[in-house]
Parts: structure tokens; C-alpha cells; sequence
């Protein structure tokens, strides 16, 4: 396609970009309705669960940055279609799966297409809105999109499983990878590095051994203790690699990320507010889903609707994001956006399990109201910080700064959220004694104080309802205050190094641009 009939379609190929963001947004959340049937059906354990969730997560995770460079070295569009092809044929062999080893095992099969997917669309984005206040503008609906994915999941993923089998929440996917395909033959250019650097096999392993090792720490930690020797060591092995890593792009004459981009203090802003924010979506996600379900009552597709606001407040807000920006420039739009998001949280932070549905919808609203504020203008700000060359690794960036800060979120905030829920319920087991058995799985979590609570029924049973939901929504207020806090702090990094509009962010791609080859010492032998 040449450059004149890309940019005559170039809106075109936005709308394709973000049907195959899409099966992204939906993976990330329509498995979670499901859990519950894959125990009936596969007869999957507790454990096994999490690693049929976890196994797309770290290979999605750990090969990003290697994806993204993939694509800038052979062609975005060809990684975005093996993206597609591969995250298709996990699907369809996840959906055909006999136990759940084989899920564990398709699902890691998508992750490795989900890693070619998310930092094509952006890099292609990036390549074919060269200006700047039309990339904002497709930035904002990439990033609009990608918040309705998340969203909807589960409220497709209960309409599914009300209507078909539990497979049904992969063949899903199969349409819209279909559709991708077909309009991107015809709608997505090609684009790729000019220079064709070649290849950094050391950095990709590097970074892959690194990245896995992170995300597995954060993963796990809630379930093993933040200072069991597991987790110890998966830190300690991401903290040594991920340092060789870094040493190794240092002194590579073809490094696969430059990492001169974070010489500048305000591209390394943006990228800590993206991993901010992420922080506080899954983080606060991962609360509201069990709120409404354990303590309101909602089944899972009746929570998953009342969650769909969220996504819709921030959807509209991101899309409006480039007129706020254009007006108050960058470093006040994140800011206020960053601030809002804060308020959301706080406003969560008084439920009680009484307040009902109507407080829950206001502190979303907000939420969402301050993360389109803040994500689609973060994420220009790093995208509009790069050589258009390098946009598939840059993107990739911007993607692993989401995993890493949303893994973070769950784990950090569900942490707390476990330990105060313990402590709390554990008071009322010592006025209220229970089976061994049943105390166990009551203090591991508030769903599973349910079902035990209903096995009990009567008296005893409703008090245990009582008690857990008490407990479960006092252990959400110490969490919610963390995500505030951490919130309030991407505000100071915001004022502190983000340029106030995103056009100086262009100083840092020429920068690291005038960077001259002999400052990094010879290639590693």
C-alpha cells in the first residue's frame, strides 16, 4: 500500500487495529466468569485454576518486548497477522480441551499470539497518524477500546455460558480474529525499521528469562508469602537478569530496546504513569467484581453489566481526552486525570455492605472519568516520544509497563485485602468456633465463606455471611487507601517531569536519536 492510499484509509485502519485489540481486552477478563464452570466440567483444582489464568499472562508478559522488535525489524503487519493466527488457534484448541493441563498448555499459546498483537496495533497506529493531534485522537480510541474490552468480558463471558458451553468463551475470539484478518489484508499497511537492525537474539532471552521471572514473583506472591524462598528467588533471578539485560543493550551496537530513551526523565514519567494507572484499574477491578458478587449478591453476568459503566465513563472521557489536552496541555490533563482517579478510589473506600449498587456506580464513574483523562494522553506522550522506526518496541514498552503495574495492582492491593480480611474474620471464628476444615477455606477467602455458609445455613450460617462480608469490605478500605496513595504519587511524577505539552515530548526522540554510535561501547562479543 503506498503512503498516500495509507493515510486516505489511515482511519480505516483504525477501526481494524482495534477489532483485533479487541480479543485482547475480552481475553483478559471473560475467562474469570468461567472459573467456576471449569471446575465442574474439567474437574480443575485450585491451583490449577490460577495457572490456566497466569499461563497467558507470563508468556504474554515475558515476550513482548521481543515481539515488538520482531515487528520493527520484518513488518508490523505481518507480526499483527501471526498475532492473530497464533492467538486463533489457541483459542479454537483451548475450546477442544480435554483437562486442564491441555488448557494450561493452550493458553500459553495465545499468550505468545496476544504478545505479537498489542504492540503491533499501536506501533501501526503510530506510523500511519504522523500528525501529531490525530495520533492523539486515535490513541484516545485505541485506549477507549482497550478499556471496553476489559469491561465487557465478563458481561459476554455470562451471556455465553447462560447460553453454550464453557468453550464457548474461546471460539469467541474466532470471528473477530476472522474479520481482523480479512480487513487487514486489505486496510493495514506495512511498516518496519528502515535500518532492518538485526537481530539481538541475547537481549530477547535476556529479556524474556527477566520479564517471566518478574511477573511470576508478583503472580505468586500473594499465595506463597511475600518472603517465601520461591518468591525470594523468582525477585532475586529478575533483578540479576533483568540487570544483564540492561548491561547487555548498553553495550550492543543493535540493542533491542535503546534504553537512552530513559536518559529523559519525562519519557520515564509517562511510562511510570501507564503502570500507575494499570495498577489502580486491576487493582480496583479485582474489589468491585467480588463486592458486587459476594457481598451485593449479583450472579456473575448481572455483576459483569453493573461493572459496564466503568468501562463506558472511560471510554467517553478518553476520547475527549485530545481536546482537554489541546486546551490545558498534557502535564494538566494527567494530572487532573490522575487526581480524579484518586477521588474514585476514596469514594469506594466508604462502602459498606449495606451501601448498596448506587455508591459503587458513582466511585466507577469517577474511575473511569480519571483514567480516560489520563491513559490515552500518557501513552501519546510515550508513543510521541519515538522515532517512528522504533515503534513496535516502544509500544511493547508501553504494553509491559500495563502488565507489570496491573500484576502489581492485584497482587499489592490483594495482598493487603487477604491479610485484613484474615485478621478480621479470624476474630469472629474465635467467638464462633468452626470445623478446622471449614475455618481454613473461611479464611482464605469471602466466596469460600459463602458456600461454607450455606453449607451451615440457619443461624450460625447467616451470622458467618454476616461476619465475612464485614470483613471482606473493612480489609477493601486499607487496600482502596494504598491505590489513593499510589494514585496521588503518579501526581507528583505528572508535575514534577512530565513536559506540559505532548509536542516537547518530540525533544526526546531527537535526542535519543542524536545519540552518536560511538558513545556506547563496542558490541559484546
Amino acid at each position: 500500500m503506498d503512503p498516500a492510499t495509507a493515510h486516505e484509509r489511515r482511519w480505516w485502519t483504525l477501526i481494524v487495529l482495534c477489532v483485533s485489540l479487541m480479543v485482547i481486552g475480552l481475553d483478559n477478563t471473560i475467562l474469570n466468569v468461567a472459573l467456576p464452570t471449569l471446575v465442574r466440567q474439567l474437574h480443575a483444582s485450585n491451583s490449577q485454576l490460577q495457572w490456566i489464568v497466569d499461563a497467558y499472562t507470563l508468556v504474554f508478559a515475558g515476550l513482548l518486548l521481543s515481539a515488538g522488535s520482531l515487528g520493527d525489524r520484518f513488518g508490523r503487519q505481518g507480526a499483527l497477522n501471526v498475532g492473530l493466527i497464533v492467538f486463533g488457534a489457541g483459542s479454537a484448541l483451548s475450546a477442544m480441551a480435554g483437562s486442564p493441563g491441555q488448557l494450561i498448555a493452550t493458553r500459553a499459546l495465545m499468550g505468545i499470539g496476544g504478545a505479537f498483537i498489542m504492540p503491533s496495533t499501536l506501533s501501526i497506529l503510530t506510523n500511519v497518524f504522523t500528525d501529531p493531534y490525530e495520533r492523539r485522537k486515535a490513541i484516545a480510541v485505541w485506549a477507549g477500546i482497550a478499556g471496553l474490552g476489559i469491561a465487557a468480558g465478563p458481561i459476554i463471558g455470562g451471556w455465553l455460558l447462560e447460553h453454550f458451553w464453557w468453550g464457548a468463551v474461546f471460539t469467541v475470539n474466532l470471528p473477530v480474529v476472522a474479520v481482523a484478518l480479512v480487513a487487514g489484508r486489505f486496510l493495514v499497511p506495512t511498516s518496519r525499521d528502515p535500518s532492518a537492525p538485526k537481530l539481538d537474539p541475547v537481549g530477547a532471552g535476556l529479556s524474556i528469562v527477566g520479564l517471566v521471572s518478574l511477573v511470576y514473583g508478583i503472580i505468586e506472591a500473594p499465595i506463597e508469602g511475600w518472603t517465601s524462598a520461591t518468591i525470594l528467588g523468582a525477585f532475586g533471578l529478575a533483578v540479576v537478569v533483568l540487570a544483564a539485560f540492561a548491561a547487555w543493550e548498553m553495550h550492543s551496537a543493535h540493542p533491542m530496546l535503546n534504553l537512552h530513551f530513559f536518559r529523559n526523565r519525562r519519557f520515564t514519567a509517562a511510562s511510570a504513569v501507564v503502570s500507575l494507572v494499570f495498577f489502580a484499574l486491576f487493582g480496583s477491578l479485582f474489589f468491585i467484581t467480588q463486592y458486587l458478587q459476594f457481598v451485593l449478591g449479583f450472579t456473575a453476568l448481572e455483576a459483569g453489566v453493573r461493572v459496564a459503566p466503568f468501562a463506558l465513563m472511560m471510554m467517553a472521557f478518553a476520547t475527549q481526552s485530545p481536546r482537554v489536552v489541546e486546551r490545558f496541555g498534557t502535564k494538566r490533563t494527567v494530572a487532573t486525570g490522575l487526581v480524579v482517579l484518586a477521588v474514585g478510589l476514596a469514594v469506594m473506600a466508604t462502602i459498606s455492605p449495606g451501601s448498596g449498587y448506587g455508591r459503587v456506580l458513582l466511585s466507577m464513574s469517577i474511575m473511569g472519568g480519571g483514567m480516560g483523562l489520563t491513559m490515552a494522553p500518557a501513552t501519546d506522550s510515550i508513543m510521541g516520544a519515538l522515532p517512528l522506526a522504533k515503534a513496535g518496541v516502544g509500544s511493547a514498552m508501553n504494553d509491559t509497563t500495563r502488565q507489570v503495574g496491573g500484576a502489581l495492582g492485584v497482587a499489592v492491593l490483594g495482598s493487603l485485602l487477604t491479610a485484613g480480611y484474615g485478621s478480621s474474620i479470624g476474630d469472629f471464628l474465635r467467638g464462633h468456633p468452626l470445623p478446622a476444615t471449614t475455618t481454613g477455606d473461611v479464611k482464605r477467602s469471602v466466596g469460600a465463606a459463602m458456600q461454607a455458609a450455606q453449607r451451615i445455613g440457619g443461624a450460625p450460617g447467616a451470622a458467618l455471611r454476616t461476619a465475612a462480608r464485614r470483613a471482606f469490605v473493612d480489609a477493601t478500605h486499607v487496600s482502596l487507601y494504598v491505590g489513593v496513595a499510589v494514585a496521588l504519587v503518579g501526581v507528583v511524577i505528572v508535575v514534577l517531569f512530565l513536559p506540559a505539552r505532548a509536542e516537547e515530548l518530540q525533544e526526546v526522540a531527537e535526542f535519543v536519536e542524536a545519540v552518536p554510535d560511538e558513545e556506547r561501547a563496542p558490541a559484546v562479543a
